[in-house]
């Protein structure tokens, strides 16, 4: 296995009223030997927004917003902005997140030219029901694994649809963008329960009802990766923004396992072709990290590190990352041994 070390908590929630319940699940960019940190910020009665905090090096706080700096501004986002990702693309940076109404979350995104102020691009995921979910993805039933259909031929069994018809519809989260355009569209990982998928788009305008309705009747296609030994036999998602290095594109992605106490989370590592990620060049057998220390095995949510973001510091590679769902904390692994263990995989 490939050493990692634990550097531990960088964040905790504070007296703020925004960020009194927690701090977790980072976006992070790095700037030379700057760390700007866009963490997922939550008050009282589980309502999330995006906080801020400036990193000199890796490890050392240097500044911290007392207010969030982006926060909801719709019904869509009415709980709240959530587990936000930041990626520069040519001279824009790309923040994206999921908007959550308190039943529903989507995969959403702004953009900004000096991280500072904010464009809503709105919802980019597909919005179907679980019915109508359920029809589309049948489609793909003799190329798709069936923990794809199972799920939604459970709710269709016990009649759940019927219940619920018009008023849920499917979680697409942990949307991520490439930070470059492939083919000259810009490239987005997603997580349509339990694989990840990439999206390619020029602008968001072509995501329209039936481009969702194509794309998820032809799933297998999209699918990056599928989830692969026991600690991903829940489910998969993406987590950091992919590294763009001479060997591929790095992933830095979670897992969850499912046991009798509830969900393990880990974090997992995979290396993609860089003209086509869909092409796995390597990935871990095993979890990168899991959680060990007491505060990502207790907090709101037990038995989770959740890695939204990296920076890299001479060899070595920082992945920031929300533990126990209550705060942030950096763990490092050395980029080269990381890589080549994926190589020879």
């Amino acid at each position: 296995m490939v050493a990692v070390i634990k550097h531990g908590i960088l964040l905790e929630k504070t007296d703020n009223g925004f960020e009194n319940e927690g701090v977790f699940n980072p976006g992070i960019f790095q700037e030379e030997n700057t760390v700007h940190m866009f963490y997922r910020a939550v008050r009282t009665g589980n309502f999330s927004s995006i906080g801020y905090c400036k990193l000199a090096g890796p490890l050392t706080v240097v500044e911290r917003s007392k207010e969030p700096v982006f926060y909801s501004s719709n019904s869509s986002e009415f709980q709240g902005v959530e587990d936000s990702r930041i990626t520069k693309i040519e001279d824009t940076f790309y923040m994206s997140y999921t908007a959550y109404d308190g039943i529903n979350a989507f995969g959403s995104y702004a953009t900004s030219k000096d991280l500072k102020n904010f464009e809503r691009k709105g919802i980019i995921t597909p919005k179907f029901t679980f019915e109508e979910y359920s029809d589309l993805i049948k489609k793909n039933c003799d190329k798709i694994s069936d923990a794809h259909i199972m799920f939604y031929s459970l709710f269709a069994r016990y009649r759940l649809l019927e219940l619920m018809k018009g008023k849920i519809y499917v979680w697409d989260k942990n949307l991520v963008f490439f930070p470059k355009k492939i083919n000259g569209k810009l490239a987005v990982l997603h997580r349509l329960y339990p694989s990840i998928q990439i999206l390619y788009f020029e602008d968001p305008v072509e995501l329209t009802i039936e481009f969702w309705k194509e794309y998820v009747s032809n799933l297998h296609k999209h699918i990056v990766l599928l989830p692969k030994g026991l600690h991903e036999g829940s489910h998969i998602g993406a987590g950091c923004p992919p590294i763009e290095t001479e060997f591929g594109w790095l992933l830095i992605y979670h897992s969850a396992q499912h046991t009798s106490k509830g969900f393990i989370y880990y974090a997992c590592a995979a290396l993609l072709d860089l003209q086509n990620p869909k092409k796995i060049i390597g990935r871990l057998k095993e979890p990168l990290f899991s959680p060990t220390e007491t505060w990502e095995k207790e907090g709101y949510v037990n038995n989770v590190v959740f890695p939204t973001g990296t920076a890299i510091f001479n060899e070595d590679l920082y992945i920031y990352y929300g533990a126990a769902d209550s705060r942030v904390a950096v763990a490092s692994v050395n980029i080269n041994d990381l890589l080549k263990k994926l190589k020879n995989k």
